[in-house]
């Protein structure tokens, strides 16, 4: 049986609240009949509910600890549905034929800047984004003209989504608990 430890330079914390990942899960009701693209899955705590509510789901993480433990625990996944690869590289125009999809995640603090910008390049593609994000990122992206924490990133997000804030996480959700609280945002195309 494979054990997965949150590595550090992955920026990996793993949720390990149900009703969180639950609650995250219910966000992408609009989705439906869309594929939808988990990143980050870690040990799979979304990924139960996203399948058990019948979402076309495949799943791109990096760490191979979690990889294999996602073949173990996920076997109708196993039948090419596990990308083993860093998303920041992977080719969502090509994985989806230039299809639209939904994309969700607990994403790494460390690089969720990034993943926001990589939506940004595929805006024809991702139609929904909804993810987990550190509480003050969430709040800036969510941030209406004129405040001070209006920035670059909000600008870009605002001009082709309709952003709404979910709701806060505690960090006691976690393992090892973030020294920061998360917040869910949901992006829609708008």
């Amino acid at each position: 049986m494979t054990i997965v430890r949150p590595k550090k330079a992955l920026g990996q914390h793993f949720l390990k609240d149900l009703s969180v990942a639950l609650r995250i899960a219910a966000t992408l009701d609009d989705c439906e009949g869309m594929p939808v693209l988990e990143v980050g899955p870690g040990t799979g705590v979304l990924t139960k509910f996203l399948l058990e509510k019948g979402h076309d789901l495949k799943v791109v993480e990096i760490d191979r600890d979690s990889i294999a433990y996602l073949y173990e625990h996920f076997p109708e996944l196993a039948d090419g549905r596990i990308l083993a690869e860093d998303f920041l590289k992977t080719d969502v125009n090509g994985l989806y034929q230039g299809k639209a999809f939904c994309l969700i995640g607990n994403y790494p603090y460390n690089i969720s800047s990034q993943i926001l910008f990589k939506v940004l390049e595929n805006r024809d593609q991702v139609q929904y984004c909804v993810g987990m994000f550190q509480k003050e990122v969430a709040e800036r992206i969510c941030s209406p003209a004129g405040k001070k924490s209006y920035g670059i990133l909000s600008v870009f997000l605002q001009a082709y989504y309709d952003i709404d804030y979910l709701f806060t996480v505690s960090e006691k959700v976690f393992e090892p608990p973030p020294k920061v609280q998360s917040a869910v945002i949901r992006l829609k195309r708008n």
